[in-house]
């Protein structure tokens, strides 16, 4: 008999977490070897214990799901972790950017349980797994090539680095706890302030929370 899949979850909702862990590993094939509850502890957890697969939130403190799909991606060792996304959104921009990232699968949080669990073993098996919900928008995405509704998203007009520092700020971060998570000079964090503001024209902390939470790089329950 094989090994079962490692899991990682990732979410910010402990509650949320605990019903997964349990749904799946009422599965055979399944062991939840790890939770995380924001991007940043995943992608430390991800690197020290390459999880098979990681069901993984997108609006979550300290480091969006997004980037640190990308990160867990970037800094995976031998075998790659499978990413499935798990998220209320089925705005084509987070979807899109989430493939980009790296990710396997895409569901929304009101799919039936049996979608997960189908979702997982679909992308251990080297699949691509969308939620049937959510197929068409991806699909007119891609064959019409359509550009998101509204100004560039963050995602291509932000760095990753500036997108760190950009949700860490809306989250209330100081210039100084900001520079010490991101082990850089808090010079280099008043750099890519600057940069940020003058890319998106936007010079006050209220008005970039706000498209920070627009973009989903953090949320309004933070």
């Amino acid at each position: 008999m094989k090994a079962p899949f490692k899991i990682l979850l990732v979410d910010d909702h402990k509650i949320v977490r605990e019903g997964l862990k349990s749904l799946l590993e009422a599965e055979p094939d399944m062991q939840v070897v790890a939770e995380a509850g924001d991007g940043r502890s995943a992608v430390e957890t991800a690197v020290n214990l390459h999880p098979d697969v990681v069901v993984m939130d997108i609006a979550m403190p300290h480091l969006n799901g997004v980037d640190a799909t990308r990160q867990i991606i970037a800094h995976a060792q031998g075998g790659r972790p499978k990413v499935v996304a798990l998220s209320m959104h089925s705005d084509r921009r987070f979807m899109s950017e989430m493939l980009r990232a790296g990710a396997s699968g895409y569901l929304l949080k009101d799919a039936a349980s049996e979608e997960l669990i189908n979702a997982i073993r679909a992308v251990v098996d080297n699949k691509v797994y969308l939620s049937p919900q959510i197929t068409d928008v991806v699909v007119d995405d891609y064959l019409n090539r359509l550009p998101s509704a509204g100004n560039a998203s963050a995602y291509s007009s932000l760095t990753p680095r500036e997108r760190e520092v950009l949700q860490l700020m809306a989250e209330g971060k100081a210039t100084k706890q900001v520079a010490a998570l991101l082990h850089v000079s808090i010079k280099t964090i008043e750099t890519h302030r600057r940069q940020i503001m003058e890319k998106l024209d936007l010079y006050s902390v209220a008005e970039l929370t706000k498209y920070a939470i627009r973009e989903g790089l953090t949320s309004v329950e933070l």
